[in-house]
């Protein structure tokens, strides 16, 4: 991979003049806007780079970001949202503890709406979820049981035929 801009207009450049013709004067030209134009980005790249690695203050502050029927975005103040973890994901690339940690938000706060939690807690009761993962804890615990006295009487086999 090209390391140098001159070296990445140059290949812009002849990749252009591969597929259409071109003079020498256009050559020269084109290869002065496109040095020009991948200047202009590096620049500004590390210019971004650099405003992006120093911690931004919040833009509200913790009780109006967590609200009963939605939840604002401490990072760009966008709000009207149930849940905050595929927003920081999708626009802001990171993950829900990296948000907790830069804003200094406690583990009790969740990142959702109040109303959007109850209202799952609700559906879930209704639906008799609690009493089926309670079941099925106790099944798995079961079969765990009977596995391991299984597992350890091989074990001891094994180790008096050896």
């Amino acid at each position: 991979m090209p390391a140098t801009l001159v070296e990445l207009a140059a290949n812009i450049v002849s990749s252009h003049a591969s597929v259409n013709e071109m003079s020498t004067e256009d050559l020269l030209q084109e290869i002065q806007k496109v040095y020009a134009a991948l200047q202009q980005l590096e620049t500004a790249g590390t210019a971004a780079s650099a405003v992006d690695t120093e911690p931004k203050a919040p833009v509200m502050t913790l009780k109006k970001a967590f609200q009963a029927d939605q939840v604002y975005c401490m990072i760009c103040g966008r709000g009207g949202m149930k849940t905050l973890s595929r927003h920081l994901s999708q626009a802001h690339g990171i993950k829900p503890g990296e948000y907790r940690k830069r804003f200094n938000i406690p583990a009790s706060q969740p990142l959702t709406a109040k109303t959007f939690s109850e209202g799952r807690r609700k559906m879930a009761k209704e639906r008799g979820l609690a009493d089926n993962l309670a079941k099925a804890r106790a099944v798995r615990a079961a079969n765990l049981k009977a596995e391991k006295p299984a597992a350890e009487k091989t074990a001891k086999s094994a180790r008096k035929k050896a």
